[in-house]
């Protein structure tokens, strides 16, 4: 069983940054594959980006390559979610999934731990 708690959303201006974290309890966080989603008002959660639990590999949607940086470190059960360069469709609650899996996917369904969610609001 993992436990996950996310932080750092918050109120930005479009060109900012902000950066995410994802905050794990219970067992060694290092065999669970991390990923982000999100979710706006009237649209279907979707997958942001993951990093993998035996290579740290990650992965990323189109829509925020570039952008966006996952990265973990398992010694503080913790993975993050660097955003550079917000723009007002970035705004959403965002968050943070684990699964005991190697590989990392973008189907939320797939993942069987959840945070609660930290709301991420982008103003242009």
């Amino acid at each position: 069983q993992v436990q996950l708690v996310e932080s750092g959303g918050g109120l930005v201006q479009a060109g900012d940054s902000l950066r995410l974290s994802c905050t794990a309890s219970g067992r060694p966080f290092g065999y669970y594959t991390a990923a982000w989603f999100r979710q706006s008002p009237g649209k279907q959660r979707e997958f942001v980006g993951g990093v993998s639990s035996r290579t740290d590999s990650t992965a990323y949607a189109d829509s925020v390559r570039g952008r966006f940086t996952i990265s973990r470190d398992n010694a503080k059960k913790q993975v993050y979610l660097q955003m550079n360069g917000l723009k007002s469709e970035d705004t959403a609650v965002y968050y943070c999934a684990a699964d005991n899996t190697p590989m990392i996917t973008t189907m939320s369904r797939r993942y069987s731990y959840w945070g609660q969610g930290t709301q991420v609001t982008v103003s242009s």
